[in-house]
Parts: structure tokens; sequence; C-alpha cells
């Protein structure tokens, strides 16, 4: 029997999982902070999920097919020359590694190839070509070129809309009344006040008012939403142009919290019309497994294994709960 190994090593926690062939789950391993940017021990936690993993497996390193790990940081050959001695000392026979924005794709995509924006607190697009030539954008910031999409930039625009309505330099929102009563401030110049004095910012929840406005058609919230659907979109379509892929038949997987559950289609639909421009055939889908399960199929897929309808629906099933141990599917 071969056994499929797929690890999600993000910046708060680490998902490990081993499958059969079957799409059976056999073990899972969870840890913590598995991104070598921000934790020094990421390598410990990710062998720790990994060794967990085996445990519940009943399994050793070698009987594992192949391992493939999505991990967070990933981004630049200087992250990959620190990154590739470190899994091949965890001792499986034949692995692969990718920035994990690559698995989030394959956790939505019907095949190997495709293209994915995820925005959550941050920002990130990737794509593979059928070549397998991969480009990613993203999580760098504004002055990098990145766009204003994320959860954290959707705040900020949420709160500036509404000292712009205040102070007449825009136009009356909803946002205005809606950002004090979420953060629990009588008026613009308090807050104003907070943040200069006192070292106040403006909370990530900001992001959801954008939303809640929009749905009650605002303006001001709704042409936010659309620029920055169609800026997440526009680097989609920039990384397909750069990999030829204008004319091909490929998924474009959505994930990350803004994407996946907000309130509106705005933002979704701004973004896939600047994509079609671009890519007349991709299908806009989103992400359908978890992330980790995303890694297992990218094991197989390197294995040169095409799983058939059964297995994958198998593996859509699967599910991991926030404790150590324990798997459902």
């Amino acid at each position: 029997m071969n056994y499929y190994m797929g690890v999600d090593a993000g910046g708060s926690k680490t998902h490990c999982l081993i499958v059969d062939a079957r799409g059976e789950p056999c073990g899972i391993g969870i840890s913590g902070n598995g991104n070598h940017q921000t934790n020094a021990d990421a390598e410990n936690e990710i062998a720790a999920a990994c060794a967990q993993a085996l445990r519940e497996a009943g399994l050793r390193q070698d009987e594992i097919t192949f391992a493939y790990f999505g991990l967070a940081g990933a981004d630049r050959e200087p992250d990959y020359r620190v990154l590739r001695p470190m899994i091949a000392r965890l001792q499986y026979p034949r692995t692969d590694i990718a920035c994990d924005t690559m698995i989030a794709m394959r956790a939505g995509s019907q095949a190997s190839h495709g293209a994915v924006v995820i925005s959550g607190t941050g920002f990130n697009a990737a794509a593979r070509n059928r070549d397998g030539q991969e480009l990613q954008y993203g999580g760098f910031g504004y002055l990098f070129g990145d766009g204003q999409g994320s959860g954290r930039d959707l705040a900020n625009l949420s709160f500036r809309a509404a000292v712009r309505a205040w102070d007449l330099r825009g136009p009356q929102t909803l946002l205005q009344e809606l950002v004090l009563r979420s953060i629990g401030f009588s008026s613009i110049p308090e807050v104003l006040d907070a943040m200069l004095d006192e070292g106040y910012e403006p909370p990530l929840q900001l992001a959801e008012q954008v939303f809640i406005a929009a749905e009650a058609g605002d303006a001001v919230a709704e042409g936010i939403l659309r620029e920055q659907g169609a800026e997440l979109g526009n680097a989609a379509a920039a990384l397909i142009r750069r990999l030829d892929m204008e004319e091909d038949h490929f998924d474009l997987v959505l994930g990350g919290s803004i994407l996946s559950k907000s309130r509106t289609d705005l933002m979704r639909e701004s973004l896939a019309k600047r994509v079609h421009e671009t890519a007349p055939y991709a299908r806009i889908r989103r992400i359908v497994m978890e992330p980790v399960v995303g890694a297992v199929l990218s094991a197989m897929d390197r294995d040169g294994y095409v799983p058939q309808d059964e297995v994958v629906e198998r593996l859509k099933k699967i599910t991991i709960a926030d404790r150590k141990g324990e798997l459902k599917s």
C-alpha cells in the first residue's frame, strides 16, 4: 500500500496528514508555528507534527511514498536555501516543498496546475502552469506592488473612509457610524487623538464593516470592494500572463476569510471579471478541502498517482479538529 503525507506549515499551526492510496486517513499531527521566518524553532514544530502523524499511522519515514510540504515563508530562493536542508533532515525518501499558497490552490483545483488568490488577514496570489512553472505575488505589502485587498487593508480603508466622511474630504458613508460603533468610540476626533497620543490602531474587525455597509447599499463601501476585487484579479491575471496560461482551461481558486466568507459577491465578481479579461476559460472556484489535504493531493501528483473520483470524495470529507490526535472523516 502506498502512503502519502501532506504538511501545511503556517504561522500559527502546522498540520500533518497521512492517507493511503484509497484516500483513507491514517494519521494526523498538529503542532505550532512552522514558519521559519517568524519562528526559530519552526523545524522542530514541523518535525513534531510529522512524528505524531507517523505514530498514529503506525508507519516509519521510509514507508511514506511521497511527502509534500506546503510552507509559509517559502517566498524566495533565499528561503528555499534554508528550507531544502531543513526538510531533508526529516529523512523522508521522496519529498517536495512549495509555498503554502500552492497547496491552497490544490485544495480547490481539479488539477495540479491553476491559480489561486488568498485574501485573509494578508494577501497572496500564485499560479502553476502545465509545465510545472510556478510564480507568486504578495505578502510583502503595498510598496512591493501588492494591492489593498487583504483584511488588514480593508480595515484601513474602512477607517480612512470614515475619517474622510467626517472631515468632508470624502463622500458621506455608513462607514462613519459603523466604524465608531464597532470600536466603541463616540467620535472620529476621539479616535484620532487615541491614535496620535496613545498608539491606538484600528482593529482588523473593521474590514467586516465594509461588507456590512456594502450590503446596505453604501456606494463608498461598494466602490472599495469593487476596486480591491479588481486589484486581486489583476494580480492573478499578471501571473497568468507571465506563465502563458491565457488560453488554458484551469481553476482559479479563491481562499482566505475575505474571499470565502464575505457577505456580498461584489469583490469576487470584480475579481472574476478582471481575470476573465485575460483568461476567459478560467473557472472560478472556492477551496473545497483543508489546505493540508491539498498537500496530500500534491504528494500524489508528484508520485504520478491520479486518484479516482471516489478517492477525491473521501479526501474532501477529511476535517482536522483543533486538537492534537483527533481526526475525522
